[in-house]
């Protein structure tokens, strides 16, 4: 079906498929989110087509899908059973008039921009990795380096269609079922299981990005910097997490623009590149002692002179610009067995500077800073769980273990009671006590779940732990 058509078709009937029973004792298996910590036990099933969806989950609870599995924490992980839905990979239609697609929920970005980006189209919103799927984008709303003017990824969705609890697919968009689909966005995939969506992809003429970059010798630096970009379609800083003094919040801001095909010839270069064919790994078993404070501060200072060296502005291909972490499979292992925390908050602008020096000069002094601490500046509030608001972002990753779990219940209260809050996405180990406080429209998110009959029917490790 054209995807307009698709779009004003009426309400879909409920799926059909042959009846199924839960067996009696669900072969269990341990599984977590990308950092490896926490580690649970689930019932694991995988959907291979949208209509066998609700034979699979009828008769369960504690069900949860799953993308592709890169959410940090236990947001994707069932409490009794996690769905596999990367079988959903079907493109159903594509308009190049309007860049409008649509497609299922298990098509991942690395698949949309392998398809698209040579025909000209990006899309309108990318989280720092290719390898999530649409329906994990949509249930984490997602957001990326141009948040600051174009919102989060659910801002540029026009339409889902959602298998409810009831076992009935539901079409939503703005005009159609508007509360369901606004809670659906960063609703962490607790409303239903999303089949497929209809977002519009953004015309580019070049796969390269023309970046600049600029030195901040500090934080107070690093926050001016990152004011002065709002005109900038993208914009990001990396910070040296274990800078101190002087230098606390030191690094380097990237801003950048979709370069014209002009300029790429003119400079000679393929208008759309492809990522290097051979991307370095990290093997299983890899020892977490290497990633100490002597190891991560020789990185950060290598960082940061290259950053300072490099000729601004340059080109840079897309893939290196929006997904730097991907050019290094499994990157996750360098914490070891134990896995990590990713800690990413956000805090309002006003008196976010003294908050975030307080946050850095506290994860500077534990000592085992990520080598990638990321800020960035956020626009406006969305709705329900979505987690941006109009302020700043600092993401760190850091070992899981007692002291850093010390450290952070800290944190948490002090992002909370500047107004802030902690991305569910990334989330592994806050209370439910910092969620509460963090999210003022969970009582409607709360009220939409009992409406639906999702209590106990989807439920996820996080949501459990939370109280949602």
């Amino acid at each position: 079906m054209p995807v307009n058509a698709a779009l004003a078709a009426a309400p879909a009937a409920p799926l059909t498929a042959p009846p199924a029973t839960p067996p009696a004792t669900p072969l269990l298996r341990p599984v977590s989110g990308w950092g490896g910590y926490p580690r649970a036990a689930s019932e694991m099933l995988a959907a291979d087509a949208p209509e066998t969806l609700p034979a699979l989950l009828r008769g369960r609870r504690g069900v949860i899908a799953r993308g592709g599995g890169r959410a940090y924490g236990d947001a994707a992980v069932g409490l009794r059973t996690t769905v596999l839905t990367g079988a959903l990979d079907r493109i159903r239609g594509f308009d190049p008039a309007t860049g409008r697609l649509r497609a299922e929920a298990g098509v991942t970005l690395a698949d949309i921009v392998r398809t698209f980006l040579p025909r000209g189209f990006f899309p309108p919103v990318v989280p720092g990795t290719q390898f999530v799927t649409l329906g994990g984008m949509i249930a984490s709303d997602v957001h990326g380096k141009n948040h600051h003017r174009e919102g989060g990824f659910g801002a540029h969705v026009e339409a889902l269609t959602l298998l409810t609890p009831d076992g009935v697919p539901r079409f939503c968009s703005r005009e159609q079922n508007p509360d369901l689909f606004a809670m659906t966005l960063g609703g962490m995939g607790l409303t239903g299981t999303i089949l497929d969506a209809t977002f519009r992809l953004r015309p580019v003429e070049s796969g390269w990005i023309v970046q600049r970059t600029r030195i901040a010798p500090d934080l107070a630096a690093m926050l001016a910097a990152l004011e002065q970009d709002g005109d900038a379609t993208y914009s990001v800083a990396w910070i040296d997490g274990l800078a101190r003094g002087s230098a606390l919040g030191r690094g380097l801001v990237y801003r950048g623009e979709h370069a014209s095909g002009d300029l790429c010839r003119a400079a000679g270069r393929d208008l759309f590149p492809s990522p290097p064919p051979g991307r370095l790994t990290v093997p299983p078993g890899w020892p977490a002692w290497t990633l100490n404070r002597a190891s991560v501060t020789a990185f950060n200072a290598l960082y940061f002179r290259r950053g300072a060296a490099a000729g601004s502005p340059g080109l840079v291909p897309w893939h290196s610009y929006f997904f730097p972490l991907d050019g290094l499979r499994a990157w996750n292992r360098l914490y070891g067995s134990r896995g990590f925390v990713q800690h990413q908050c956000v805090v309002p602008r006003h008196g976010a500077g003294a908050l975030l020096a307080e946050i850095l000069d506290r994860v500077a002094h534990l000592g085992t800073a990520s080598p990638l601490a990321v800020l960035k500046r956020l626009g406006a509030c969305g709705r329900g769980l979505s987690f941006p608001m109009d302020g700043y972002t600092l993401a760190l990753d850091l070992p899981a273990n007692a002291a850093t779990f010390a450290l952070l219940d800290a944190l948490d209260r002090r992002v909370v009671a500047a107004g802030g809050r902690l991305y569910l996405a990334k989330d592994a180990r806050q209370t439910r006590d910092t969620f509460e406080a963090g999210y003022p429209e969970l009582p409607a998110f709360r009220d939409l779940r009992r409406q639906l009959g999702a209590d106990g029917t989807l439920a996820s490790r996080l949501s459990a732990r939370l109280g949602l």
